[in-house]
Parts: C-alpha cells; sequence; structure tokens
C-alpha cells in the first residue's frame, strides 16, 4: 500500500533485460516492496548505495518502460502507524495515459491526460489519479480525457518537468471508484451515473 507522495528522485544505474538497478539514499531490505513510477516492485538486490527490482515480461508490456531512465520515482511501502497522505495506491498500474496538452497559467500547469474509454469510467471529477506513482486530483472530466492542474513544487520535484505533449505515462485509477463500479455494475454495463453513487453515499 503506498500513498502517492514522492519519497525520493532516484537515478537508473541500468535496466538490463528485467532487472533495474537504482542509486538512492533509500535502502530496502531485500524483498521490500517499493513504488518504482507507480508500479509496485520488488527489491531483489541490494548493495551499499544501490537496490535492484525485476520486471516481469507483463510488467514491461503494460508500463511506461522509456520513463525508466535517468530518474524516477520512488515511495517506499507504508508500515503500519505511517503517517497517510495522498490517497490510497495499490502500486497496480491500470493503463498507460497519453499527455495531450500542456498550459501554463502562471502558477500552476494545466496537464490533459488521454486514457484507453475501458478506464474512463474510473475518472471522477474532483477525485483522485496516480500519475507514475503521483498522488493528484482530476480537476475536470472529459470524453476519454481528462485534465490535472499541477503546482510549480510538485513539477520541479518530479517527472513533471520532463513530460512534453506525447509522453505516455503510468495510470492507476482511484481504487474506491472501481470498487464501486464493480458493486452496481449490471451484467452488461454498469448503469448508474456519480450522482446515482453520490446520492447513496449521503444516506450513510
Amino acid at each position: 500500500m503506498f500513498t502517492g507522495l514522492i519519497r525520493e528522485m532516484a537515478k537508473v544505474v541500468s535496466l538490463n533485460n528485467s532487472l533495474l538497478t537504482l542509486k538512492a539514499k533509500y535502502s530496502p531490505k531485500i524483498g521490500d516492496s517499493i513504488a518504482i513510477n507507480g508500479a509496485c516492485l520488488t527489491a531483489i538486490k541490494v548493495t551499499k548505495d544501490t537496490f535492484t527490482v525485476e520486471l516481469s515480461p507483463e510488467s514491461q508490456e503494460i508500463l511506461a518502460m522509456e520513463n525508466y531512465k535517468n530518474e524516477v520515482h520512488i515511495e517506499p511501502a507504508m508500515m503500519m502507524g505511517d503517517r497517510f497522505e495522498g490517497h490510497i495506491v495499490q502500486g497496480h498500474v491500470d493503463c498507460l495515459g497519453t499527455i495531450t496538452s500542456i498550459k501554463n497559467n502562471g502558477n500552476s500547469t494545466d496537464f490533459f491526460v488521454s486514457l484507453p474509454s475501458s478506464y474512463a469510467k474510473f475518472i471522477i471529477p474532483k477525485g483522485s489519479i496516480t500519475i507514475d506513482g503521483v498522488s493528484l486530483t482530476v480537476n475536470e472530466v472529459l470524453k476519454d480525457s481528462f485534465r490535472l492542474t499541477v503546482i510549480p513544487h510538485t513539477i520541479k520535484n518530479t517527472l513533471f518537468k520532463t513530460y512534453s505533449v506525447g509522453s505516455k505515462v503510468n495510470l492507476e485509477t482511484d481504487m474506491f471508484a472501481r470498487y464501486v463500479y464493480n458493486m452496481f455494475k449490471k451484467e452488461d454495463d454498469c448503469k448508474m451515473s456519480w450522482n446515482d453513487v453520490d446520492k447513496i453515499m449521503a444516506t450513510y
């Protein structure tokens, strides 16, 4: 379990076949889970200055592998009693998103991200989304895309400073949105709107 708050930018030492080796201040133990660009991976080797994780073929097919170079986001798994910030993140990447537009607003920047239509139903206005492991709030939902407003601090300290139109990113939709959808979906499709869900939640 993670929070979507990036603890450190780690340097990529190498990516050979399925083995990704990183240099970071954080040093996991063998077997520890760690989110790297939002994907939960397991440390299989640890040295004085580096640690190595393994990416399965399935992971490499799902993830935006072009972002596993130079620097990557890392977040260790939460421990019992840790302060909870961000939102609940599982480290299970759903799909790839594509940045379609970037608009500078002076004190913030809007990023428009498209995603496969099969996952668009999990994007909720003012809900949470994880972009390459970064917990963010969805400001606007469009057809098969959504808008994020990102502050300068986040851009400066994450991979957002390297993104451009056309960049691919790892997306993890909100866990609760997925659960609610599956709870109320019909055999053919979900017939409930998010307004219906809001009314149900308001009764509790």
